[in-house]
């Protein structure tokens, strides 16, 4: 393939992830967005491999890493539940920055490009030490991201004495040895320097992610989202591959605005975030006095009971949450709905931005139990419906429902917006216990007078809901 096709591809390429992201931002269009991205990818693929700058020698070589990595990749498709998206994506982020630091290594070994003048080289050096940093950063940020995510590391952040000074020391040597790499002639010293800022990258990765709390990990897989896309992009200025840039950038760019995005849902700022802190992991609210803390009796209920009072309601919001998720319960929830709307009841799915473990978890559950997109609502659409509703049913969540963000100035999640369920005729909460949520703070919805707690198993419950209803 000559050079000026090649370029015609990535062009072809870059405009097919634009009509992308455009798909994805919609459900009815996400699938036609999805096929966008994939055949966008096969001919960039295609192109690159085909290309002018690989041998025929290189072609095979590329030809069995592809086989070895697809094999994975069907064998990861077949084998993941949904309940582990989200530490998956973690991991392919990872992959990202693992393959940022390798590529960035392997240029600087490499002896072969002459460069026109010495500006030109010293702007590739910058390219290799600022790719390996992100990529560095990314990989092992990434990587305790999915150990929390996974149940492997905990929860609770890690906050260490001074870390706002050892995460500044940190950057005083990533520039001290940037100096060094692009100012020195000895080949010994520029390795040193490249080897301790990739040492130090790793450190400040976990550090980052090990401060951040539970609450606040949707916002991180977002933002591990986007530093996996610079990392893409930085890649992409050290191979000189246009394709690899652009795409960098988008990803980067959509997932730096995902997380504002999301950031803003919480009432958070991003450099809050970044700080670490919220989600104490220990079932108390950081902060909150002993007065604040939840009052009353819990009132608890059947399935039959659920039932029951679900078939004498006319307007039911149901808000799921990652207790779905684990109970892999959407399908039940998807039967119960379309019973209650055989029988005119208005049936309503509230989805609140951080809900689950990553953007988007609960739209892609209960697209894949084929619930109907345009009964599934945004928390800024649906929240101001909860008043004149006649039954709240949440599913397996619990921060996103917290009343303790309105109603409790001392809470951590005070001013972070919610989903007013308790604000409906009758709220029922189904929980396995009166354990507290991710973030690991009390919930009063539970204790309210209009509030009913249907415990056990998700799946279990709502399949006896089901049946009664």
């Amino acid at each position: 393939m000559s050079e000026g096709l090649a370029t015609v591809s990535y062009i072809g390429a870059t405009i097919l992830f634009i009509l992308s992201l455009g798909g994805l931002s919609n459900p009815e269009t996400a699938r036609r967005g999805n096929w966008f991205g994939i055949i966008g990818m096969g001919i960039a693929v295609l192109a690159t491999v085909l290309g002018p700058r690989v041998s025929g020698g290189g072609i095979a070589l590329i030809i069995v890493a592809m086989a070895i990595g697809g094999t994975v990749g069907l064998y990861a498709a077949k084998k993941v539940q949904m309940t582990q998206m989200p530490e998956l994506v973690a991991l392919m982020h990872s992959l990202v920055g693992l393959a940022a630091c390798t590529i960035g290594f392997a240029s600087y070994i490499d002896t072969s490009t002459v460069f026109a003048t010495p500006a030109e080289q010293s702007i590739h050096e910058v390219e290799i030490y600022i790719g390996i940093l992100i990529g560095a950063v990314t990989f092992s940020g990434s990587i305790i991201a999915f150990g929390k995510l996974s149940g492997k590391v905990g929860g609770k952040p890690v906050l260490l004495k001074g870390r706002h000074w050892l995460n500044l020391m940190a950057l005083l040597v990533v520039i001290f040895f940037a100096f060094v790499f692009l100012g020195s002639d000895s080949g010994a010293m520029r390795g040193i320097s490249l080897a301790v800022m990739t040492l130090v990258a790793l450190g400040f990765g976990v550090h980052m992610v090990m401060a951040i709390g539970g609450a606040d990990m949707p916002v991180v897989v977002s933002m591990l989202n986007s530093y996996s896309g610079w990392a893409a992009a930085a890649t992409g200025f050290m191979l000189s591959n246009d394709l690899l840039i652009v795409t960098g950038a988008l990803v980067g760019s959509s997932g730096a605005i995902l997380s504002y995005i999301m950031c803003r849902a919480m009432n958070r700022n991003f450099i809050s975030v970044i700080a670490g802190g919220f989600g104490t992991g220990d079932g108390a609210s950081s902060g909150a006095s002993a007065a604040a803390a939840p009052q009353g009796e819990v009132k608890a209920v059947s399935a039959e009971e659920t039932a029951e009072m679900l078939r004498e309601a006319k307007s039911i919001i149901i808000v799921p949450g990652y207790g779905m998720a684990v109970a892999q319960a959407q399908h039940t929830v998807n039967e119960i709905t379309q019973k209650l709307r055989a029988k005119g009841v208005n049936v309503r799915f509230a989805i609140h931005p951080v809900a689950g473990r990553m953007p988007g978890h609960m739209n892609v559950l209960l697209a894949e139990a084929k619930v109907p997109y345009d009964i599934v609502m945004e928390m800024d659409e649906i929240n101001d419906d909860f008043p004149n509703t006649d039954v709240a049913i949440v599913i397996g969540a619990n921060d996103i429902v917290n009343p303790a963000a309105e109603e409790d100035p001392n809470s951590p999640i005070a001013g972070m917006p919610v989903l007013q369920v308790w604000k409906a005729h009758t709220t029922i909460v189904m929980k396995r216990s009166m354990a507290s949520g991710y973030a690991g703070i009390d919930n009063p919805l539970f204790y309210k007078d209009n509030n009913r707690m249907l415990f056990g198993d998700a799946k279990k419950m709502l399949e006896e809901v089901a049946k009664g209803v």
